[in-house]
């Protein structure tokens, strides 16, 4: 367990926060494995069973598809080109006062926002609130909703909604040129 000494500052936090919030945006398993560790929103713990009841059968692992790098490098891009985002995670947040560092991750929320609302469509997966009581019924979409908790059993499953889900229902990332370099994600500037 940490000590007082050894919790990471606020910079650092800051840091972290923004590590953790875009590498969920991009990273599912991720996101699921932050969310069932504690942290953010917690819901309330499932009652323990009664009986021990079969384990849920684990499905089969899908085929995997090689991801596409240019389109993921585009979008880094449109982060720093509007947000700045590589910028501020490149800094070294210790020499600036919680003040600063505040504007700057306004300026970085604010631009990041802007690139998700002109490049993307987004919605809830699930249209209830959160914290709220629901049944899944056999034949649920295991891609759309993941279980958590104590996973025991066959379906219906009752439980509680802990969050609601992100589902991108348009993207439109600007067309490249032919010969553009994707991994350039921002041209260094020289002042004349």
């Amino acid at each position: 367990m940490n000590t007082p000494s050894q919790l990471p500052g606020f910079f650092s936090r800051l840091s972290i926060a923004f590590g953790a919030f875009f590498k969920s945006l991009g990273d599912a398993e991720f996101a699921a494995r932050v969310r069932d560790d504690g942290i953010g929103p917690v819901a309330a713990p499932a009652p323990a069973p009664t009986v021990a009841p079969a384990a849920a059968p684990t499905p089969a692992p899908a085929p995997l598809r090689a991801p596409s790098t240019e389109s993921a490098l585009q979008l880094l891009s449109l982060f720093q080109r509007e947000a700045r985002l590589i910028d501020f995670t490149q800094e070294n947040l210790a020499a600036y006062s919680d003040a600063d560092i505040g504007a700057a991750a306004r300026v970085v929320h604010e631009g990041c926002a802007r690139v998700l609302r002109e490049h993307f469509s987004i919605e809830p997966v699930r249209s209830e609130a959160e914290g709220a009581r629901l049944t899944l019924e056999e034949g649920f979409d295991a891609a759309s909703v993941r279980l958590t908790g104590n996973v025991v059993g066959q379906a219906p499953f009752k439980g509680t909604l802990s969050h609601r889900g992100w589902r991108a229902t348009k993207v439109q990332l600007p067309q490249l040129a032919e010969q553009h370099d994707a991994r350039v994600l921002a041209p260094a500037e020289v002042e004349l």
